[in-house]
Protein backbone atom coordinates (compact mmCIF):
# COMPACT_ATOMS: atom_id res chain seq x y z
CA UNK A 1 0.00 0.00 0.00
CA UNK A 2 2.52 2.56 -1.18
CA UNK A 3 -0.20 5.14 -1.86
CA UNK A 4 -1.20 5.21 1.82
CA UNK A 5 1.36 7.77 2.97
CA UNK A 6 1.10 10.38 5.70
CA UNK A 7 0.77 13.04 3.00
CA UNK A 8 -2.22 11.21 1.47
CA UNK A 9 -3.89 10.72 4.87
CA UNK A 10 -3.50 14.40 5.82
CA UNK A 11 -4.82 15.63 2.46
CA UNK A 12 -7.73 13.16 2.55
CA UNK A 13 -8.56 14.16 6.14
CA UNK A 14 -8.65 17.87 5.32
CA UNK A 15 -10.66 17.24 2.15
CA UNK A 16 -13.26 15.19 4.03
CA UNK A 17 -13.48 17.66 6.92
CA UNK A 18 -13.96 20.58 4.52
CA UNK A 19 -16.68 18.75 2.60
CA UNK A 20 -18.40 18.00 5.91
CA UNK A 21 -18.04 21.64 6.99
CA UNK A 22 -19.49 22.87 3.71
CA UNK A 23 -22.43 20.45 3.80
CA UNK A 24 -23.26 21.16 7.44
CA UNK A 25 -23.35 24.90 6.72
CA UNK A 26 -25.59 24.32 3.68
CA UNK A 27 -27.84 22.11 5.79
CA UNK A 28 -28.03 24.76 8.53
CA UNK A 29 -28.91 27.41 5.95
CA UNK A 30 -31.75 25.25 4.63
CA UNK A 31 -32.94 24.60 8.18
CA UNK A 32 -33.00 28.34 8.86
CA UNK A 33 -35.10 28.97 5.74
CA UNK A 34 -37.65 26.28 6.65
CA UNK A 35 -37.69 27.15 10.38
CA UNK A 36 -36.41 23.76 11.51
CA UNK A 37 -34.14 22.81 14.39
CA UNK A 38 -30.73 24.30 13.65
CA UNK A 39 -27.17 23.06 13.96
CA UNK A 40 -25.52 24.45 17.08
CA UNK A 41 -22.92 27.15 16.50
CA UNK A 42 -20.55 25.21 18.73
CA UNK A 43 -20.83 22.26 16.32
CA UNK A 44 -19.96 24.50 13.38
CA UNK A 45 -16.93 25.83 15.24
CA UNK A 46 -15.88 22.32 16.27
CA UNK A 47 -15.98 21.16 12.64
CA UNK A 48 -13.88 24.21 11.72
CA UNK A 49 -11.33 23.55 14.45
CA UNK A 50 -11.05 19.91 13.41
CA UNK A 51 -10.05 20.94 9.89
CA UNK A 52 -13.21 22.05 8.10
CA UNK A 53 -12.67 25.80 8.33
CA UNK A 54 -12.25 26.32 4.58
CA UNK A 55 -15.49 24.48 3.80
CA UNK A 56 -17.39 26.43 6.45
CA UNK A 57 -15.87 29.69 5.21
CA UNK A 58 -16.77 29.00 1.57
CA UNK A 59 -20.34 27.99 2.44
CA UNK A 60 -20.70 31.09 4.62
CA UNK A 61 -19.95 33.34 1.70
CA UNK A 62 -21.54 31.37 -1.13
CA UNK A 63 -24.87 31.03 0.71
CA UNK A 64 -24.58 34.21 2.82
CA UNK A 65 -25.08 32.25 6.00
CA UNK A 66 -23.84 33.48 9.40
CA UNK A 67 -22.24 36.51 7.74
CA UNK A 68 -23.88 38.86 10.23
CA UNK A 69 -22.42 37.04 13.24
CA UNK A 70 -19.10 38.57 14.29
CA UNK A 71 -18.04 35.31 15.91
CA UNK A 72 -18.23 33.67 12.47
CA UNK A 73 -17.01 36.64 10.42
CA UNK A 74 -13.81 36.81 12.47
CA UNK A 75 -13.62 33.37 14.09
CA UNK A 76 -13.77 31.11 11.04
CA UNK A 77 -11.07 33.01 9.09
CA UNK A 78 -8.92 33.05 12.24
CA UNK A 79 -9.24 29.26 12.58
CA UNK A 80 -8.43 28.89 8.87
CA UNK A 81 -5.31 31.05 9.25
CA UNK A 82 -4.17 29.00 12.25
CA UNK A 83 -4.57 25.81 10.20
CA UNK A 84 -2.61 27.27 7.29
CA UNK A 85 0.17 28.47 9.59
CA UNK A 86 0.31 25.14 11.43
CA UNK A 87 0.50 23.10 8.22
CA UNK A 88 3.07 25.51 6.77
CA UNK A 89 5.19 25.25 9.91
CA UNK A 90 5.10 21.45 9.90
CA UNK A 91 5.87 21.17 6.17
CA UNK A 92 8.69 23.72 6.38
CA UNK A 93 10.33 22.39 9.54
CA UNK A 94 9.78 18.68 8.92
CA UNK A 95 10.11 18.25 5.13
CA UNK A 96 10.88 14.52 5.35
CA UNK A 97 7.61 13.87 7.16
CA UNK A 98 5.53 14.20 3.98
CA UNK A 99 7.72 12.42 1.44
Amino acid sequence: MEWLTLKFVVIAYYAIMNIIGFLVMVSDKRKSIYKRTRTRESTLFLISILGGALGVFLAMHIFRHKTMHNSFVYGIPAILIVHILLISYIVYNYPNLFK
